[in-house]
């Protein structure tokens, strides 16, 4: 099976590399900044032409902007614009140009309705201070050391690595992998490399084919299995935050930039800022590794795996659980599972939107109209079943897969489209017990029962 994988490894850069890497930093920007403005300011001029009411076939012709016709345009004007080109690598300048191609893509995807999701604006100008700093190579001299320990990028000679590459050298030295690119960005104030490597990987299979687990996340429990299982939430965000506000409060009292006055900030506040940058880095990198653990160990472990397709977007409009659910990292659960599943042989079923798990009774298949997100133990009306709500909700996500076992592929998978809610009429979500008080029931529910507590459940 052929893949895209990532390898990243952190670098030891000089003093003089780093500058070295900043100005391919600085040269993608200038490149980015500059299309940018030729073709803003190309817009704008059509713009008020048609409001003075020239005709069409008059207007001043537009420019492309995908990334053959920019790149065309900067080799013609950057002896003009930058007459320093020469000392950068002309990949710097290609990043800039086809962050700028993909960015007003989107911008005009999302425009016309090609482009699913929330609305994308229109490209902004980079800015040295506020931009990550990142520069991709795709072509040239890149390669990973024999020593393991060092790699070789083009313009930026060879840059020693802070851990060793054995992962990807072993694949390279077997043929199995193929490096199509590497990124250097500055992220929480260490310098990273990022392989985009083309990997042959090996069939796999899961360790127990036929099994399957229903996995309901939430806040008081990262993750509540069918079979169980309570995964803890650590809470890393929550546990650094006496830290966190410590550095703030230590930043906040330095002299910092200042736009209006074109002030610079301080080497204080730089030193300061610089600490909370990594104590941040350092939440992430916990909240990763956590999740990284978590995923590998289902998807090695399960043939499938049975999640929820939860509006976290929705979810994080709740102010007094927005930062929980944010620290949990729900959606990168999904992320991490979709991808792993497939590199071992399972399969990943992801339950409707819709879909009432925590007001189903894994029991008889009774769905309640309303479950109040206070009420944390399910009790069943009808068969009189006294459940906790996480574990109930994740025996149903586990039925929903023995339901759906002809079922291929990992898109949603319910009783109905994800374009509406849920309703009583027609939901087989669990097999029902003949002659409990369910069996061959009709009624509707009304809209006001729906999934808006439904949603919110998965924030517990």
């Amino acid at each position: 099976m052929t893949t895209i994988q990532a390898y990243r490894f952190a670098l030891d850069l000089t003093p003089g590399q780093e500058r070295a890497v900043l100005a391919h930093v600085g040269a993608a920007r200038v490149a980015h900044n500059w299309a940018l403005a030729r073709v803003k300011a190309v817009m704008d001029q059509r713009a008020a032409e048609r409001a003075y009411g020239v005709p069409d076939d008059q207007l001043t012709p537009a420019v492309g902007w995908s990334l053959p016709a920019l790149r065309r345009a900067w080799n013609d004007a950057k002896n003009e614009v930058a007459p320093w080109w020469a000392q950068c690598s002309k990949e710097a300048f290609n990043t800039g140009l086809d962050a700028l191609a993909r960015a007003l893509q989107n911008w005009t995807d999302s425009r016309t309705g090609r482009r699913k999701g929330r609305p994308v604006g229109f490209p902004r100008f980079r800015s040295r201070r506020r931009s990550s700093p990142s520069v991709r190579f795709t072509t040239g001299a890149i390669r990973v050391e024999p020593d393991r320990k060092h790699v070789v990028l083009p313009r930026l000679g060879r840059l020693k690595l802070h851990e060793s590459t054995r992962k990807l050298s072993r694949r390279v030295d077997n043929n199995t992998a193929r490096i199509m690119s590497a990124t250097v960005r500055r992220d929480g104030g260490r310098w990273r490399v990022a392989f985009c490597v083309e990997v042959e990987r090996a069939e796999r299979a899961p360790a127990r084919p036929g099994s399957v687990v229903g996995v309901d996340v939430g806040i008081t429990h990262l993750a509540v299995l069918s079979t169980g299982e309570l995964v803890g939430n650590p809470r890393h965000l929550r546990t650094a935050e006496h830290r966190l506000r410590q550095l703030g409060r230590a930043l906040s009292r330095k002299t910092g930039p200042d736009r209006r006055t074109r002030q610079r900030p301080s080497n204080r506040w730089q030193r300061a800022s610089v600490r909370l940058g990594r104590a941040h880095a350092r939440v992430a990198n916990l909240r990763r590794d956590g999740l990284h653990k978590l995923t590998t160990r289902l998807a090695r472990e399960c043939g499938t795996v049975v999640v929820e397709d939860l509006n976290v977007a929705g979810m994080l409009r709740n102010r007094r659980l927005a930062k929980h659910i944010a620290d949990a990292g729900f959606a990168e659960i999904r992320r991490q599972l979709a991808y792993k599943t497939s590199w071992n042989g399972g399969r990943l079923i992801v339950a409707d939107r819709w879909y009432p798990s925590s007001k189903t009774c894994s029991g008889c298949g009774t769905v309640k109209t309303k479950l109040a997100l206070s009420e944390r133990e399910y009790e069943c009306q009808a068969c009189g079943l006294v459940i906790d709500r996480d574990r109930n909700a994740s025996l149903n996500l586990a039925a929903l897969a023995a339901a759906r076992i002809d079922t291929a592929g990992s898109g949603p998978v319910a009783g109905r489209g994800a374009d509406q809610k849920t309703r009583l009429r027609g939901q087989v979500a669990v097999k029902r017990q003949p002659g409990t008080a369910t069996a061959g029931k009709t009624g509707t529910v009304p809209p006001q029962g729906g999934t808006t507590n439904h949603v919110l459940t998965r924030a517990h």
